[in-house]
């Protein structure tokens, strides 16, 4: 009876006629979203003077983008001679920034500045290390249009002034070295107008930690810390140990290569009063820095140490 009941639901299913399979309906092709374009202005920021309109500029542009595009009308001011501000004052936008994050309307104003003619980093180290180098080098070797002519080419009888110049001459060779090889520089280029073994060894070191800080394109800030090497040690107690080791320039202003720990032994060494001088000013001008320096990075760090100095462990 149970194979007779199944045999007759199985008739019955196959007679009775199925449903036809409907297809899904293609679903509708998604209309693209509407991009809402920018309007770019322009304006020099000291004559107010409307330099160009750019008409149609994509939200997703960066700062860089416009300011190539604004070469393209005017071929004298290429990207890096340009700085771009929100108000004729305001700090310079960085060339990273996205135009439809900026607090802009869909009609943006753009305030220039020209930055004038500008040069790699690394030809203006370049230029202040070789200078230095070869002018030291002319006197010491005397040579005939520097000193009378019975000097021509003479060599001093004093062991201090070999040392000296063998000290000054390797401190030079290291920075040429270091710039072709070890610099990372944030900033790819400066205004052209900028340009008119005592700590070396940890010199060296704190520019290798500092470079690594930053990988190659990257902008991102990091807190500088101690590494196996003993002579980064310094930044247990220091936060510009570079500047306890070297020199640096700010802005405007061009300071010779300045290393208060190298100057004061050379100093010390040639017992000379310029160069004494020359000691005293740059390390004044360095403490400035370096304090300024000290300030950004509490700003900026939550977490940064706070047994750390400007310049000198626990006085400065």
């Amino acid at each position: 009876m149970d194979i007779l009941a199944l045999e007759a639901k199985g008739v019955k299913a196959e007679g009775t006629p199925q449903p036809a399979t409907t297809k899904p309906r293609p679903k509708a092709p998604k209309k693209p979203k509407r991009i809402v374009y920018f309007e770019v202005e322009i304006v020099h920021a000291k004559t107010k003077e409307k330099l160009l309109l750019l008409d149609k500029v994509e939200p997703s542009a960066t700062i860089l983008d416009i300011k190539s595009m604004f070469h393209k009308s005017n071929q004298r001011w290429y990207p890096a001679r340009q700085s771009l501000c929100l108000d004729p004052k305001g700090k310079p936008l960085k060339d990273e920034d996205v135009l439809q994050q900026l607090p802009v309307g869909t009609t943006a104003t753009f305030y220039f500045r020209d930055l004038g003619a500008q040069v790699s980093w690394g030809t203006v180290f370049l230029a202040e290390c070789v200078g230095p180098l070869f002018i030291y080098l002319m006197f010491y070797f005397r040579l005939p249009f520097i000193y009378a002519p019975k000097y021509d080419f003479t060599t001093s009888k004093h062991w201090v002034v070999h040392i000296a110049c063998l000290c000054h001459s390797f401190h030079y060779v290291k920075r040429i070295l270091e710039t072709l090889f070890v610099h990372r520089f944030c900033h790819g280029t400066m205004p052209l107008r900028n340009i008119f073994k005592f700590c070396q060894l940890g010199n060296f070191s704190i520019h290798v930690v500092l470079r690594n800080l930053k990988p190659p394109g990257s902008k991102t800030k990091k807190i500088p810390y101690p590494t196996k090497n003993p002579f980064t040690w310094i930044f247990t107690v220091v936060s510009c140990p570079n500047y306890t080791y070297e020199k640096l320039k700010k802005g405007d202003i061009f300071i010779e290569k300045f290393q208060a720990g190298s100057w004061l032994g050379f100093t010390v060494m040639t017992q000379c009063v310029p160069v004494a001088f020359f000691t005293l000013i740059g390390f004044v001008q360095m403490t400035v820095w370096a304090r300024g320096k000290h300030r950004s990075y509490l700003k900026e760090f939550k977490e940064y140490p706070t047994l750390r100095s400007p310049i000198l462990p626990f006085i400065l």
